[in-house]
C-alpha cells in the first residue's frame, strides 16, 4: 500500500527557514517523481516543487526559485523541501504527491496519483 507522510511544518517568522519531509511507502523510490504542492485558504491547489528521483533532475515554481530547495534523503525512501527567506505569501498547507509515470508537466495536480495529508506551514509578518 502506497503512503506519503509529511512532516516539519510549523510556524515561523517572516525571513527564516523551515525544511520540509516526505516519506514514503509501498514503492521503489529509485524512479519516481516527487513534487511538494501548497493550498492557501481559498485558493487552488499550486506546484511548488518536484524532483525526479531516477535522474535528480529538479523543477520549481518561479515564485520559490533561488529560496526552496527539494531534494533527496540519504534514506532514499525520503525526499525534503528546505524553505529559506520565508514570506506570508508562503503560508498554506504543503503536501507531497507521488507518480511513477514521468507527467508531461511537473506541476500538474491531476498527474499525481498518490498524496500525502499534508502538513502546515504559516510565516508571520
Amino acid at each position: 500500500q502506497v503512503q506519503l507522510v509529511e512532516s516539519g511544518g510549523g510556524s515561523v517568522q517572516a525571513g527564516g527557514s523551515l525544511r520540509l519531509s516526505c516519506a514514503g511507502s509501498g514503492f521503489s523510490y529509485s524512479r519516481v517523481f516527487i513534487g511538494w504542492f501548497r493550498q492557501a485558504p481559498g485558493k487552488e491547489r499550486e506546484g511548488v516543487a518536484a524532483i525526479y528521483t531516477a535522474s535528480g533532475s529538479t523543477y520549481y515554481a518561479d515564485s520559490v526559485k533561488g529560496r526552496f530547495t527539494i531534494s533527496q534523503g540519504n534514506a532514499r525512501n525520503t525526499v525534503y523541501l528546505q524553505m529559506n527567506s520565508l514570506k506570508s505569501d508562503d503560508t498554506a498547507m504543503y503536501y507531497c504527491a507521488a507518480t511513477l509515470s514521468h507527467p508531461l508537466r511537473w506541476d500538474v495536480l491531476y498527474d499525481y496519483n498518490y498524496w500525502g495529508q499534508g502538513t502546515q506551514v504559516t510565516v508571520s509578518s
